[in-house]
């Protein structure tokens, strides 16, 4: 990965997760700044003798690959306030969800290279699954550099265009939450079948755990296979599936990705 100077706008739990990432992989330090306003955050930096600086301006200023890692309503402010910089020469990568690259465009006018980024949660354990889409025009050297800078804390998937990262919000960006709702209701049964919470827990994590494995380690497999390798006709895990398909799980599901995309699409014209 090729050591450029990288500002994040923005000091959350993504921008911790890719620059302790990056921090992981042998990243220089004193080539990674980090601008918020929050004290503690700032604090969490500078003991990985990552720059921290209060100057959104001066950081980007410096810098040769800008992250903007702020909330999606705060994406209008933070940017017109930026303005002022040649983004010419530098390449810009966004992980706020909803908006596209039009607006960021809009917002900084001189930017001519642009990644928009679909990151998720499990970046922070490594294990992020990271959606990107970047115009035709966007230079090889910088559609790998924002390809490497996500792998520091997971996978990839390029998007062939970018009303694909609407789906891709839908299929990565929130779903852990999906993962952790189901796991949760599982959990929830269990103590109602006198189960401790603690052993609940375990039991119910454990076997998530051991599942996403087998998919991976069986790209081989269809899932359809995983899930009828562990179902006996007429069996325990046959009459729990019976339930599922009774209550119609896979429309519930259905509707649920599309409800994502769908709010993923207003955000789009929100911000």
């Amino acid at each position: 990965m090729q050591q450029k100077i990288i500002a994040f706008i923005g000091g959350g739990n993504m921008a911790q997760a890719i620059v302790f990432g990056l921090l992981n992989k042998g990243y220089p330090a004193n080539k990674l700044i980090v601008c918020d306003r929050n004290a503690h955050k700032r604090e969490l930096f500078a003991e990985k003798n990552v720059c921290v600086d209060l100057s959104n301006l001066a950081a980007v200023e410096k810098a040769d690959v800008i992250v903007l890692a702020v909330k999606p309503q705060a994406m209008a402010e933070t940017c017109r306030a930026l303005s002022a910089v040649d983004f010419s020469k530098k390449l810009v990568i966004s992980i706020a969800a909803g908006i596209s690259i039009a607006r960021i465009s809009s917002l900084l006018p001189t930017a001519q290279s642009i990644v928009r980024v679909m990151p998720n949660t499990p970046a922070l354990v490594s294990e992020g699954m990271a959606g990107l889409y970047g115009k035709s025009t966007l230079s090889e050297e910088y559609r790998q550099f924002a390809e490497d800078l996500l792998n520091a804390v997971g996978e990839t998937y390029w998007a062939a265009n970018e009303e694909e990262m609407h789906v891709v919000t839908a299929a990565s960006g929130s779903s852990p939450a999906y993962f952790f709702l189901f796991m949760e209701m599982m959990q929830k049964a269990l103590l109602e079948m006198d189960i401790s919470a603690e052993n609940a827990r375990t039991l119910v994590q454990q076997s998530a755990l051991g599942a996403a494995k087998m998919v991976v380690n069986n790209p081989q497999l269809e899932l359809s296979t995983l899930r009828e390798n562990v179902t006996s006709k007429g069996g325990t895990t046959a009459a729990a599936l019976a339930v599922f398909n009774q209550q119609q799980l896979e429309q519930t599901v259905k509707q649920a990705m599309q409800a994502c995309v769908a709010r993923s699409k207003e955000m789009e014209k929100l911000f």
